[in-house]
């Protein structure tokens, strides 16, 4: 049987594959450069229907950082939620894994993190709008650092919401870093993060 849409889902959809081609355009031209029209063109739909749904490119600009926040706790998560213990073994396996993030998309969405900043520099207002969405995220990173180290054991020598600070930080920083001088800096950055926990 073949599933019929509601209204609304259509309008989810449509909405979500406008997000999905925004975010590739802004990554490959920036927030400048970006046009409507090349958006519209990537999504498969006319510019009017941007309009449906977004006023203007910046609203379609902030969606696409609220994803993008979201798409950086998961890919934290993803990268430490299997660790048990930190040694050199495991520093090992998350900076491949980290690697591997960075070869499959990771860099343009780090990209992507960079536009962000800078547009959110330039406009107080959408950084007002943003602030609360950014220190949802950050919370729940600070969350997950204390409950990771709590089941292992560890103790950090800063508190885990500054220490999460630095992780968003820096981690957009490391992956453009490594693509453009082509240096595996994953490894590193990883030892001086680990420097500030001490294990059990």
């Amino acid at each position: 049987m073949v599933e019929r849409w509601t209204r609304e889902r259509r309008t989810e959809h449509t909405r979500g594959l406008l997000v999905d081609a925004a975010q590739e355009v802004f990554a490959a031209k920036g927030f400048g450069a970006a046009s409507l029209d090349d958006i519209a063109a990537a999504a498969g739909y006319t510019r009017g229907a941007i309009y449906v749904h977004f006023k203007t490119k910046d609203d379609l600009f902030l969606a696409v950082h609220q994803r993008y926040w979201r798409h950086f706790f998961d890919n934290f998560t993803e990268l430490l939620a299997s660790v048990t213990e930190i040694g050199e073994r495991e520093l090992a396996e998350i900076a491949a894994r980290w690697r591997r993030l960075a070869e499959n998309g990771g860099t343009q969405q780090a990209a992507l993190g960079y536009e962000f900043t800078l547009y959110l520099l330039r406009n107080p207002e959408a950084r007002a709008r943003v602030v609360p969405k950014q220190q949802q995220v950050q919370d729940e990173l600070t969350a997950f650092i204390v409950d990771s180290l709590g089941r292992l054991g560890a103790t950090l020598a800063m508190p885990a919401s500054t220490f999460a600070q630095l992780l968003i930080a820096t981690s957009d920083s490391i992956m453009l870093a490594a693509e453009l001088h082509n240096a595996d800096l994953y490894r590193p950055i990883l030892e001086m993060y680990t420097a500030v926990i001490t294990a059990p």
